[in-house]
């Protein structure tokens, strides 16, 4: 059997707010959902129904603290409240899989330990759901 080719590589990563690109600033973007799952027992043997809502999902975002113009940590806290898009693919090239998704920024943390880089990591909650498409 070949070796399986479909694999996602976090490798030259797009992480995207309109024109600017913060890829070369995040170690970590990942959207994860939380589906609620409803279980209710029957009166029969072995008897249930099963339902599951649309998912509700959060962007996670890690990176370095740059708090200067042009750092996505700056831009999430300057926009903090207020909904934001983001595109996210795990490669920045034409035609591969992007997901865009509209993020309810947050502040991020400042500051860190001696010696150690000063990084952030956020999970931002996503208004609705995500939308599929390509690098373009």
């Amino acid at each position: 059997m070949a070796a399986y080719t479909g694999a996602i590589m976090m490798k030259n990563a797009l992480v995207k707010q309109s024109t600017t690109d913060y890829g070369n600033q995040c170690s970590k973007a990942r959207l994860v959902p939380d589906s609620n799952i409803q279980t209710m027992r029957t009166l029969v043997p072995d008897g249930q129904i099963v339902d599951v809502d649309s998912p509700v999902w959060t962007l996670e975002l890690a990176g370095v603290q740059d708090h200067e113009s042009g750092g996505l940590a700056a831009y999430l806290t300057a926009n903090a409240g207020t909904l934001v898009d983001l595109i996210i693919a795990p490669n920045n090239t034409t035609g591969a899989v992007q997901w865009t998704v509209s993020v309810m920024a947050l502040p991020v943390e400042f500051g860190g330990e001696t010696g150690q880089w000063a990084t952030f990591d956020v999970a931002l909650p996503v208004s609705g759901q995500p939308t599929a498409g390509t690098v373009s």
